[in-house]
């Protein structure tokens, strides 16, 4: 029904040419062994500097160090612990196999002192930097609002939630692919917050405590703690890892406004590749610092953290994070100054995606209803609002969501 919108979020990425200048000249020996492997042929040649295997369709090219260092036998790698036995450094540099052979869909090489190791094709086929390169880390719907709405994605139930794991496992699913996913009929308590954030994950301990609950009485020196509108941002820029998944729960409202506003950065800032990469690229490599300062009565803090506003894989270019927050950006120092004014230009034009009436999603959070947020991906603000308002929640490890949902085999 919404395969229009079901896409990678690098399905239509620039990538980065790979040794575009470089042609290696192979040098082929006389081995050619041929063999059959799940209905595939399997290719093999032994070069002066690596191993070049053909399964199927897929060209494969295999550091000798690499192989070795990867070699699952009993005295290199234990199974119990999925840890390396293998001393990677005492590893000769220089090393090749001595003979090589496919066999029953393996490759078997046997190493200068007898060491034999074998690795199964598809093993192979699924490792190689060809076949990662082209892959993508985490599938994604990127979303804008009329997308997320017409997706009609499925909130869990608090009651079924607690108990169920098909439930739990539909939630991260949701959170996976769109990067917040909801959980309603939560009794309107810090208590149950805290109950509803384990169920999915550990709770992270930062400088505002594990569970947080406050009120717009600017208690913590920061406009979040106010009735004021927020623009769209990602929260803890100032962390040198920021915190991967916000929980918020509207426990009281007695006014109007404070509607929660949600955007993807990931559309947005893949619209800006396709429109402008260059942009896009410099917002990559260009590191920006960021801070916060409290002084208050009971707290005081000075936290900084560095790192640009986009952050890809450099071997697929895939976008992982976006670090976007206007408010506590600091003083830009770390670009040259023929960079800057570009710099400036290119969060210009990001902002202006990011700004786009039809990338707001625009949600009333009442007592109950729970929102998870993926803060490396989807930026929030707020409506200005009047009335006692008390909000809680929490920040969640990212690893151990995403742990989480690898045990339920969703693809992370």
């Amino acid at each position: 029904m919404f395969s229009r919108t079901l896409r990678a979020a690098v399905g239509h990425a620039r990538r980065l040419p790979v040794l575009t200048g470089t042609r290696l000249q192979w040098r082929h020996r006389a081995l050619q062994v041929r063999a059959c492997a799940d209905a595939r042929a399997a290719t093999l040649h032994l070069l002066d500097d690596c191993l070049e295997l053909s399964y199927g369709d897929t060209p494969m090219r295999f550091n000798y160090v690499w192989l070795r260092d990867h070699c699952r036998s009993e005295s290199s790698y234990n199974p119990a612990t999925n840890q390396r036995s293998l001393d990677t450094a005492g590893i000769d540099l220089r090393v090749r196999p001595d003979s090589s052979r496919i066999e029953d869909g393996q490759l078997v090489l046997t190493w200068p002192g007898g060491h034999v190791s074998k690795f199964s094709l598809d093993w192979l086929a699924t490792n190689t930097y060809e076949a990662k390169k082209q892959g993508v880390v985490q599938p994604r719907v990127l979303w804008n609002a009329d997308i997320y709405e017409r997706a009609d994605v499925p909130t869990a139930s608090w009651e079924v939630f607690m108990s169920c794991d098909a439930e739990l496992r539909k939630f991260l699913q949701s959170y996976l692919l769109y990067g917040i996913a909801f959980v309603d009929g939560v009794p309107a308590t810090v208590e149950a917050t805290e109950a509803v954030s384990q169920r999915v994950s550990l709770i992270r301990q930062t400088t505002y405590g594990g569970m947080w609950s406050f009120t717009s009485d600017f208690s913590r020196g920061d406009t979040a703690y106010s009735q004021l509108a927020l623009d769209r941002h990602t929260d803890t820029s100032y962390f040198h890892e920021p915190c991967g998944i916000q929980v918020f729960h509207c426990l009281k409202h007695e006014g109007t406004g404070g509607r929660t506003l949600l955007v993807d950065g990931f559309h947005a800032a893949e619209t800006l590749r396709r429109r402008s990469p260059e942009s896009f690229r410099l917002l990559t490599q260009v590191p920006i610092g960021h801070e916060y300062i409290e002084n208050t009565d009971s707290h005081h803090n000075h936290i900084t953290g560095m790192g640009p506003v986009l952050n890809v894989y450099p071997w697929n270019d895939e976008l992982y994070l976006i670090r976007y927050n206007n408010y506590d950006r600091s003083v830009i120092n770390t670009a040259p100054h023929d960079v800057v004014q570009r710099w400036y230009e290119a969060h210009r034009e990001l902002t202006a995606e990011l700004r786009r009436p039809e990338n707001e999603l625009w949600v009333k959070l009442n007592p109950g209803k729970v929102i998870f947020v993926d803060n490396w991906r989807v930026l929030h603000g707020r409506e200005s609002f009047t009335g006692l308002r008390q909000i809680c929640g929490c920040y969640l490890t990212r690893d151990d969501v995403l742990s989480r949902a690898r045990g339920f085999s969703l693809h992370v």
